[in-house]
């Protein structure tokens, strides 16, 4: 299972980037779900993708932060962030 998921939309160009830069710094270590996918994404989520998920938490919006998501990935799921 992996630990980040990107919630996206096709069209987006915002979700674009935000692949690109998930690609670039966790090549094949990440999962995208499609907004569209299900009634609940899309009420939760719709007007704020993309959303980076990590160990099922949402994370940010709009944009990677790349040196944050990075920082918390070297922790372990559940570990408290200091």
């Amino acid at each position: 299972m992996s630990r980040v998921t990107l919630i996206s939309r096709d069209g987006c160009h915002l979700c674009e980037e935000a692949e690109a830069v998930l690609d670039r710094i966790l090549p094949g270590q990440w999962v995208r779900v499609d907004v569209a996918s299900s009634i609940d994404l899309e009420r939760d989520y719709g007007d704020r993708v993309p959303v980076v998920l990590l160990d099922g938490a949402e994370h940010g919006y709009w944009r990677v932060e790349e040196s944050r998501l990075l920082s918390d990935l070297a922790r372990q799921p559940g570990e408290p962030r200091l």
